[in-house]
């Protein structure tokens, strides 16, 4: 399987990754010093609708498991969710 990874460092709000499909195990990987709230969203249209899956608070190395095909995530900081810091985010297959 091709490796697929979104990488990108935020450092305010209303900033996502670029949207990835996803499909089967994944990685989630949440590093730096910050402060905000870090929303999952994923959308079944190719991202012209978004819905929030999950929200992290602090930095974390986790898998995600998607069983449908098709299914495109994104990872990132909505407004007023943002404080202070950077936040280093990686979404990997």
């Amino acid at each position: 399987m091709a490796q697929k990874v979104r990488g990108r460092t935020k450092t305010n709000e209303l900033q996502y990754t670029d949207a990835v499909e996803l499909t089967g195990y994944f990685n989630v990987s949440l590093s730096g010093t910050w402060d905000a709230i870090v929303t999952a969203q994923r959308s079944f249209d190719k991202g012209n609708t978004w819905f929030d899956v999950k929200i992290w608070t602090e930095n974390v190395q986790e898998y995600g498991f998607e069983p449908e095909k098709g299914v495109y995530y994104r990872f990132g900081v909505k407004t007023a969710e943002f404080n202070t810091g950077s936040i280093v985010i990686r979404a990997s297959q």
